[in-house]
């Protein structure tokens, strides 16, 4: 039995367990193989001797009066023999042999304190580590379970899982790393302590190593947004006003944050100046893009819109738009990156909505359109004439309804509503009648005399208005215009009050 006592204080300090926990984890190991082995009701308990360290075990039962239970009770003669102190109400312990437990109950005994020692052990580890979340730890990797790492935390095991490692790094058995603890599960089969090497306290505690500016409180790290292996932003300001933040993270000649990169295998880093104003926090935060102006459409929500130029716009989206989810990440808001000529023309066409929606497609029906076809139009969400004149007629088919025969009712019914805007005839013929007028005088008057049938006067008739022409810069003979004038004439009125141009025939 001292072998067993040895044992039990070896295990004890392997385990970092209190020695009493596994004493009482033997006890509870023996009265399960005692129910098992002698089968009855009886309660049992079990016992050390202080002086030799041996575990005995005993059957308890009640002294009454009446006995209505042999199992937990006996008469108070039956509990004298074995105690002569006995009575009524009192309890009596009756030794029961260890050596008639079998080999059955023996593997049943030590079963159970296993089980015991694991819960005990458990209990301790959740103890030590449940107030530690976020500190860095050095581990060694133990084994390697599929894609998780089993790390040595020293007094017990930790497990690094796949999700909580960055994909630049990569592991062997023997490997020493720095982990920071995530979590404390009691509840769990395997290791109790899950670490981690793509939290953002990771890069934290590293700067905290790494700038005695941040140790002594000169520098406070205000916040971390992190895409493991990719990129990582850090927010931090000073409380001196004669050091800089950004500066003393950075140290001489990149030495202090260049070992941090090495550290996480070349992860690339943005140090940033955090502020209390909100839009000059996003101007850093979205470093290195340049921003052109930032507005907030709702503080409540924090939701804000940053605007920058067309050159800057894919610097500050970043690859896969990380750089602005790592600083909408960092700031804790939502973020709507636009250009500036998307923001131009969101304008505009807010602009035109306001001031000009469109005529109806509803003012076709006075231009031969039916009423069902224009139903069918506002069904497939065409509302404006404008809308509709801008669609191909392949488009205008795919509306359900409506066929090649009526594209060319809808074609015509728009173009019959757009000819009303055009100018018309009598306006275009106006340019017209100038020239004529300029052109000379005499054939005008000759339209005139012909029109109202009124024979000319000998002076106007004289050879002044012929030349007219002439001097127009026409490059015709005087000749055969004095000829062609004279036929008209005669055959608007009588040749022989006209001796005007027979004269000039003549000459």
């Amino acid at each position: 039995m001292e072998t067993i006592f040895q044992s039990i204080e070896i295990l004890s300090k392997e385990k970092g367990i209190d020695p009493q926990i596994v004493l009482d984890a033997v006890k509870d190991a023996m009265l399960i193989a005692a129910r098992k082995h002698f089968r009855t009701n009886e309660d049992y308990v079990a016992d050390m001797d202080p002086k030799t360290g041996a575990i005995k075990l005993f059957a308890v039962k009640k002294v009454a009066e009446v006995v209505e239970d042999p199992s937990h009770e006996m008469t108070l003669a039956e509990a004298r023999r074995i105690n002569s102190e006995a009575e009524i109400g009192g309890e009596i312990r009756i030794a029961k042999s260890t050596d008639a437990l079998g080999r059955i109950s023996a593997q049943t005994a030590k079963q159970v304190i296993f089980q015991k020692v694991r819960e005990a052990e458990r209990e301790t580890v959740f103890n030590e580590y449940s107030g530690r979340t976020g500190e860095l730890v050095n581990c060694t990797i133990k084994r390697v379970e599929g894609p998780d790492y089993v790390l040595d935390l020293g007094k017990t095991e930790a497990r690094l899982p796949k999700k909580e490692q960055s994909r630049l790094e990569g592991y062997s058995v023997g490997d020493r790393v720095r982990c920071v603890i995530r979590l404390v599960d009691k509840s769990s089969k395997g290791p109790g302590v899950l670490v981690s090497r793509a939290a953002p306290e990771l890069v934290m505690r590293l700067f905290e190593q790494e700038v005695p500016e941040i140790y002594d409180g000169t520098v406070a790290i205000k916040g971390c947004a992190r895409e493991a292996g990719e990129r990582t932003k850090i927010a931090v300001q000073s409380r001196d006003r004669d050091v800089d933040s950004v500066g003393a993270c950075v140290g001489m000649k990149g030495m202090r944050v260049q070992s941090i990169i090495r550290e996480l295998r070349g992860e690339k880093i943005d140090i940033i100046e955090y502020s209390d104003d909100s839009v000059t926090f996003a101007t850093h935060a979205l470093s290195p893009a340049k921003v052109s102006r930032i507005t907030i459409l709702d503080p409540l929500e924090k939701h804000m819109e940053v605007i920058v130029d067309d050159s800057q716009l894919s610097l500050a989206i970043g690859k896969k738009g990380q750089n602005v989810r790592l600083a909408a990440k960092l700031l804790g808001w939502k973020i709507d990156i636009k250009s500036e000529e998307e923001k131009r023309q969101e304008v505009e066409s807010q602009m035109a909505a306001l001031v000009a929606p469109g005529a109806p497609v509803s003012v076709l029906v006075d231009y031969g359109l039916s009423d069902k076809v224009v139903e069918k139009l506002l069904d497939a969400s065409v509302g404006t004439i404008e809308r509709l004149g801008s669609m191909t007629p392949e488009q205008l088919e795919e509306i359900q309804g409506i066929g090649p025969k009526m594209v060319e009712h809808i074609q015509e019914a728009v173009n019959a509503y757009y000819s009303q805007f055009e100018d018309s005839p009598e306006d275009a013929s106006e340019p017209a009648t100038e020239p004529a007028t300029e052109a000379g005088a005499g054939d005008v008057v000759a339209e005139e005399l012909i029109v109202s049938g009124e024979e000319p006067a000998a002076e106007e008739s004289s050879a002044e208005p012929l030349e007219a022409p002439a001097a127009a810069g026409t490059e015709e003979p005087e000749s055969e215009e004095t000829v062609e004038l004279s036929g008209t004439i005669e055959d608007a009125g009588s040749p022989t009050d006209n001796p005007g141009p027979e004269e000039g025939r003549g000459n």
